[in-house]
Formats: structure tokens, sequence, C-alpha cells
């Protein structure tokens, strides 16, 4: 019996799950459980499913877009940290102290504020506090943590894995109901495929089941022609066959299919998401890789780049890139004009 069938027989435990969401939900559209207005404008960016729906691109996006015209501020949980509680980003930060998201943004983003907390309100209140200057807030994975409720709230969702298309954990992997959709003044559609026709985008809409107000944009994963380090900016088509590709991503499949279709030789060693690196992992790699270059996500760097000589780690930098390139101008219109 394969493991789809298996999960079938979790079907009661998806039902009580539906239903303790189901109360949940409602508690909080009736105010009996209060969500807190954020005093400055937010942006919030979340899925409904476990992992993978590309949150953090979306964020760093956001970060690039904004940057320049606002003192930001991202908020996230900071997964996997080794640390409790409240933390604000600073030159003693590491992956270890706010988690490897977190540090990313805070090395890639110089003046951006980064703040860690399991409880978003109390990060919230600690980060006015201490950098009153920050006048716009961006919190990644917000949508099941209704105790906070943002300005502008995005669901991302995959094109190939749509919420509408899924169930609920434990039979599915949808975290929260899909009426909680409606929560959103915007969706985005990630990882589309090239070359999308209108057709195809209208169809995808037709089945997010969503209202009038709400806006639909569909975008894809642009990965660079060059691979990084702290020192070095190689050319991707340069890179010598038979590397090692080292991923600890939900799903690493766009990327090595986007390799493959460049006709690189490599070995792809997988790990799960938010992986942390033992010794032994290192050894590994150091193994395999012999004489040869490690290719990582950037991600993945952040938790690497102390455990390996940085003259044989790179990361591809990947980015979001609108189908239609008139719809990104809309996209940051509108959230402009909502802030």
């Amino acid at each position: 019996m394969g493991m789809n069938k298996w999960r079938v027989l979790l079907l009661p435990l998806t039902l009580i799950y539906a239903v303790i969401i189901t109360i949940r939900n409602k508690l909080f559209d009736w105010d009996i459980l209060h969500s807190h207005h954020i005093q400055i404008p937010s942006i919030g960016v979340g899925n409904l499913a476990l992992g993978g729906s590309g949150k953090s691109v979306v964020i760093d996006f956001l970060i690039s877009i904004f940057k320049n015209e606002f003192h930001v501020a991202v908020l996230s949980r900071g997964y996997k940290r080794m640390t409790k509680g409240v933390v604000i980003a600073d030159q003693s930060s590491s992956v270890s102290t706010i988690g490897d998201e977190p540090f990313q943004f805070f090395s890639k983003h110089q003046g951006v504020e980064v703040v860690v907390a399991e409880k978003r309100i109390l990060g919230i209140k600690k980060l006015i506090q201490v950098k009153s200057q920050v006048d716009l807030l961006l919190l990644d994975d917000v949508l099941q943590h209704r105790y906070v409720k943002p300005s502008i709230l995005i669901l991302t969702t995959t094109y190939d894995s749509p919420y509408f298309s899924d169930m609920l954990l434990p039979v599915g992997n949808l975290r929260d109901s899909k009426s909680s959709v409606r929560r959103a003044e915007v969706i985005l559609v990630t990882k589309c495929p090239g070359g999308l026709s209108e057709h195809q985008m209208n169809v995808f809409i037709g089945k997010l089941n969503i209202n009038s107000s709400q806006k639909v944009f569909f975008t894809k994963i642009k990965y660079s022609s060059s691979i990084k380090n702290y020192n070095t900016i190689l050319q991707l088509k340069e890179l010598k066959n038979n590397f090692i590709l080292v991923t600890g991503i939900a799903n690493p499949s766009p990327l090595v299919n986007h390799l493959k279709g460049l006709n690189l030789k490599f070995y792809h060693l997988e790990f799960s998401d938010h992986h942390v690196f033992t010794s032994q992992d290192i050894v590994r790699i150091k193994d395999l890789k012999k004489d040869g270059k490690v290719l990582t996500t950037e991600k993945d760097f952040t938790r690497l780049s102390p455990l390996i000589e940085n003259k044989n780690l790179f990361y591809l930098p990947i980015a979001i890139e609108f189908i239609n390139p008139k719809k990104e101008i809309q996209f940051k219109n509108y959230l402009k004009k909502k802030l």
C-alpha cells in the first residue's frame, strides 16, 4: 500500500483537525479572540500549505521594492534557531541565533531591521519600542498567526500544487482551511511554468474561489546566470561538471531541473528543509566534492559558509519574475497605494 493510501487512513484525524481550525477561525471572526492591528504600515506573507511556496523569495522581493523608501523591518519566527523569545538582529547574530532565512535577509540588505519571535505580538511590541524609526513591517509566514493583522496580506500558492487541489493535514498538506484565502488581499501564484497563456491563468483563477476585490498575480522563478560567494562571482555556465549540489529546502525540484536543463552534470545531496548540518554531513560533502565546487541555495549558504572553505562553496541567486511585466508594475502600485 503506497504512502497516499496510508494517508487516506488518517482521514478521521483530518476531520478532527478541520473542526479545530474552523472553531479557531470563527473565534477570531467573531472577535472573541482578538487580532492586534499593527501600529505601522505592514505587509504579511503566508500560505496554506506546509513550506515550499516561495514565501522567503517574496519577502526578499518586497525588501528590494521598499528599502529605499521606507525604514523596513522583517518579523519572522526564526525557525530552528537555538534561542528563545524576541531577538533583534545585530552584528553578533548568526544562523543559530535568528534562523537561516532571517539571517539571509539581515546579511543581504543593509539597514533593514530583522526581529524573530515565536509570539509575533511580542516581537512587534519590542521592535516598535527599540526601533521606533521603522515605518514598514514585513511579516513572514503570518497567515495562521491571527493574533496580528497586517495592513495587507499576501497569500502564496504554487502553480503545480495549488491549495485548491490539496487537503488539510494529515491527509494533505494544508495547515489552514481553504476558506482562509478570503483574508488575503493578494494571491501570488508562484513557480509558474514559462510561457503561461492568458487562458491558462484565467482557468487557474477560476479555481481559486476568491472574490472580485482580491488581486491575483502569476510569477515564476528567475535564476541568476552567475553563482556567488562572499568573495567571488562566476558564470554558472562556467561551472565544471561533476560538482556537488547541496539542498536543504522544501522542494529542490525546480532548481535541479533548471541545472539539468543547462546540461550540467552534478551529484545532488538532498536534506530536509532548514536542515542543521552536522560534522558528519560536512565530512560527506567534502568527500563527495573532492577537488570540485559545492553549489547550494542562498538560504543553505548561510548555514554552510562557516563550515566549508569559501573558495569551494557557491550559491545560485534566485528571484521572482512576473509572467507579465505590466503586472509587476500593477503589483507594486497596488501595494504602495494600500500602504
